[in-house]
């Protein structure tokens, strides 16, 4: 999974993304508007691993991972600022944005609007996006409409799907409502999968908030969004989290008992990023390998084969499934199918969390 990591100059941007990947990344820039990429990948914690690793002992344990990109900011509000040019591909490739809201107050660091207002922030950030999805919109329309009319006649029905599904997007998109929340056919998203549209993506707001400061909430914040937007959030303390993310684990354990911290920034970021997306994980045992793989909840046993390989998908004959709870009760996959655990299932099943799966393929 990757995730995107962006926000307005001087959020505290960076400072999260040090506290998630343990990193080291500079957070001094003067202009509080970074021109650097950073790129950090944290393995997704899993204690189920752990207990399968000591029932298999594999030649490796492979956990779930996450790639976050820290993108540079907008050097403004001007439209599209920091959106576009050399990170809109980063941003298309992205699966997921960290929108980074400053809740924190300092004199010493200049908001770069002047006032500490999160709601505004995510106004701002969120029509950003939008902005820059517009532009693509507008210049497909304007690509298809002089097409149409230098297209052969048997060109021109499909042509005209393609440009109904733009210029329905364009509408939404002027009214301020995301690709993900608007009403559209399976055949319309397909069309609209091509433009790689940055609305279509789901957004969890972090506030950035004091040591001790109060936490703001988007449902208190009455932003100005439309109807049917939904935002993940969450809220941390970049800055005390960067500096326990770099203590050793005993240290961070104290501290945090210290503090009345339950979870770090990284465990919290990554449980609120799974809630989002809605994404599970089913886990493959062996002793080469034990390993999760991170997928859309409900999502068939034959589909959930392709993210191992994609030949997977076509050779696909049936899965094998215990749950992890009943493999841990049973010792091991023999003993589970002896009590009945194991259950062989079609390409239909809908697989759930912490499901052990074998898939039985036709090579």
């Amino acid at each position: 999974m990757d995730i995107g990591i962006i926000g307005l100059p001087l959020s505290g941007k960076t400072t999260v993304f040090n506290a998630l990947t343990r990193g080291h990344a500079d957070t001094s820039g003067a202009s509080g508007s970074a021109t650097e990429m950073h790129l950090g990948v944290v393995k997704v914690p899993d204690p189920r691993l752990e207990v399968l690793s000591g029932m298999y002992n594999p030649r490796k344990v492979v956990p779930a991972e996450i790639k976050y990109w820290d993108v540079p900011g907008p050097e403004s509000l001007a439209k599209s600022q920091g959106i576009v040019g050399k990170y809109r591909n980063i941003l298309q490739g992205a699966d997921a944005f960290l929108l980074v809201v400053r809740a924190f107050d300092n004199p010493a660091v200049a908001h770069p609007l002047v006032s500490v207002e999160p709601g505004r922030d995510v106004e701002a950030m969120v029509g950003e996006l939008t902005f820059a999805d517009l532009e693509v919109m507008e210049r497909a329309t304007e690509r298809l409409e002089d097409g149409m009319m230098k297209a052969k006649p048997a060109e021109r029905p499909a042509m005209t799907r393609q440009l109904e599904a733009v210029r329905k997007a364009r509408e939404g998109l002027e009214a301020g409502v995301p690709l993900r929340s608007q009403s559209l056919t399976e055949s319309e998203s397909a069309i609209l999968d091509i433009y790689q549209l940055l609305t279509q993506k789901p957004v969890i707001v972090v506030f950035n908030t004091d040591e001790d400061g109060e936490e703001p909430s988007l449902a208190e914040l009455d932003l100005a969004l439309p109807a049917g937007v939904k935002l993940g959030e969450v809220c941390l303390s970049a800055k005390l989290e960067a500096e326990l993310a770099l203590m050793s684990e005993e240290e961070d354990e104290e501290f945090r008992a210290d503090l009345g911290l339950d979870e770090s920034a990284m465990t919290k970021v990554i449980r609120t990023s799974y809630s989002t997306l809605g994404l599970i994980s089913f886990l493959t045992v062996g002793p080469d390998e034990v390993r999760a793989w991170s997928v859309p909840e409900g999502i068939g046993a034959q589909e959930a084969a392709g993210t191992i390989h994609t030949d997977f998908v076509r050779g696909f004959i049936r899965a094998e499934v215990i749950p992890y709870e009943d493999l841990r009760r049973c010792g091991n996959i023999a003993q589970g199918r002896k009590e009945g655990a194991l259950r062989s299932e079609g390409k239909a099943y809908q697989v759930r969390d912490g499901d052990v799966i074998n898939f039985l393929i036709n090579v």
